[in-house]
């Protein structure tokens, strides 16, 4: 009696029209080339994913696999549960439908009702975005099912996605198939190795909105100096900026002020901001598309560096732009962290830090300049901040660069507060600078060189944002 009287009494309402999604034919093509690489009949199975919980029963903000997300071109917070699967001849989208007023679910369900989580789209809704036959999340045992075995087709899901998906793919084969499923895992993150034209195009959009947001941080540093934790405060109107303008920052920002520089991955962003200190701004904005930036300055909080910091950072720009340089297809990967090594390594045996010659640092046994530069000088970037991070080896970190790459060129140093082996005066600095760089037909282009990286471009840029 009570669910028939909430179900009732409802005026019409004007549903959402729909419309073909820009990346609706790009992830077509990637999903042919993604079938192409199994050599006999497979049925692919990728997930969504699920809602994770944060606090008991409340979920954080949805956000799908990126080869879910990348094969479909769904982006923001569709589609929770669903799983795309992949045959010979068609792919094909499950969702789950909506749970309207016209459905118990609509008042009991909390997940998926429309009284709780408002209208969501309907099968031919999201058919008509993707350009995929869509079909309930109920038939799906059924269609995984279909000519399954030795000789028929193989089964194989993207683990670690949705295991209660995991679970059903092998209870329907009847085993598990680590090595297929792995293979998988491999090929949909190295399909997104070199980037199409509408991923180059999103990304584009993500950096634009960054370089907006590192504005908006450095108008707001009277407001962070004068507030016992400053950090929060440039985190916080990075991170308003990055949801009104996108979907989100497209991982924790790392506001580090001070000594704080110096640890890699500060997200607690608690800290004061002074007068006289680096604030190391990592961030970046994830677009609606869910393609993020990365980028990274070390801004002199008062608008000015001192001798040493502008040495250091002086001395990572160096090293970023020797590793610019050697950005060209043909050249490998490798290449573009061994460069900027070569200039830091030299850097500091000229500083009197090495206790070896640079050329004996360099060494790969060796590797003393590496206690103030620890990580990688590049990683690729698209869905993910760190993309295609499943690829193989060869196909990554010793492959040959391809125009449509787009990886973070961002070298570093980072001298510890109680360091003992450097000068006092370089105790409690750190500086990174980061750009995103798309490999072209003819070399490179650095996506964010709107955001200034030179010390004297730095300041004047600053000055005319807060003067």
């Amino acid at each position: 009696m009570f669910l028939a009287w909430v179900m009732s009494g409802w005026g019409p309402r004007q549903a959402p029209s729909a419309s073909r999604s820009q990346a609706a034919d790009h992830a077509a093509d990637r999903r042919a080339r993604l079938l192409a690489r199994f050599d006999r009949p497979v049925r692919l199975v990728i997930p969504a994913g699920t809602r994770k919980v944060r606090s008991n029963d409340t979920d954080y903000r949805f956000r799908p696999h990126a080869a879910f997300a990348h094969l479909t071109g769904l982006g923001g917070e569709h589609e929770p549960d669903a799983v795309l699967t992949i045959d010979p001849d068609e792919a094909t989208l499950y969702v789950r439908p909506p749970a309207g007023r016209d459905t118990p679910e609509f008042f009991a369900d909390a997940s998926i009702g429309e009284f709780w989580v408002g209208p969501r789209p309907t099968l031919d809704d999201i058919a008509t975005v993707t350009g995929l036959r869509t079909a309930d999340l109920a038939d799906l045992r059924d269609a995984l099912a279909k000519d399954v075995g030795d000789d028929g087709v193989q089964l194989l899901v993207v683990p670690h996605a949705d295991e209660a998906v995991t679970a059903l793919v092998d209870e329907v084969r009847g085993h598990t198939d680590p090595d297929g499923d792995d293979k998988l895992r491999e090929a949909v993150s190295e399909l997104r190795l070199v980037k199409d034209a509408y991923e180059i195009a999103e990304l584009r959009r993500a950096v634009a909105a960054t370089i907006e947001g590192f504005e908006q941080v450095v108008k707001a540093l009277p407001q962070a100096m004068a507030h016992p934790r400053g950090e929060r405060v440039v985190e916080a109107t990075f991170g308003a900026h990055a949801r009104t303008e996108g979907n989100a920052v497209g991982y924790e920002t790392i506001a580090a002020a001070g000594p704080h520089a110096t640890t890699l991955h500060w997200t607690d962003d608690d800290g004061p901001v002074r007068p006289g200190d680096l604030l190391l701004l990592d961030a970046g904005v994830e677009a609606d598309s869910l393609y993020t930036a990365d980028l990274t300055r070390t801004l002199p909080v008062d608008g000015h560096y001192s001798d040493v910091q502008r040495r250091v950072y002086q001395a990572v720009l160096d090293a970023a732009d020797a590793a610019f340089a050697v950005v060209r297809p043909g050249a490998r990967f490798r290449d573009v962290h061994d460069a900027a090594m070569v200039v830091l390594a030299h850097r500091l045996a000229g500083w009197g830090l090495l206790p070896v010659a640079p050329e004996v640092a360099l060494d790969p046994d060796q590797q003393q300049h590496r206690r103030w530069m620890v990580h990688g000088t590049s990683h690729h970037l698209g869905l993910d901040v760190h993309d295609c991070a499943q690829a193989r080896r060869d196909m990554y970190l010793d492959a040959t660069l391809e125009p449509g790459m787009v990886f973070t060129i961002e070298p570093g140093l980072y001298f510890q507060p109680d360091d003992l082996l450097v000068p006092p005066e370089y105790r409690g600095i750190g500086v990174r600078i980061e750009d995103d760089v798309l490999v072209t037909p003819t070399g490179h282009e650095n996506l964010s060189a709107a955001l200034p990286r030179t010390p004297e471009a730095v300041e004047t840029w600053m000055a005319t944002l807060t003067g």
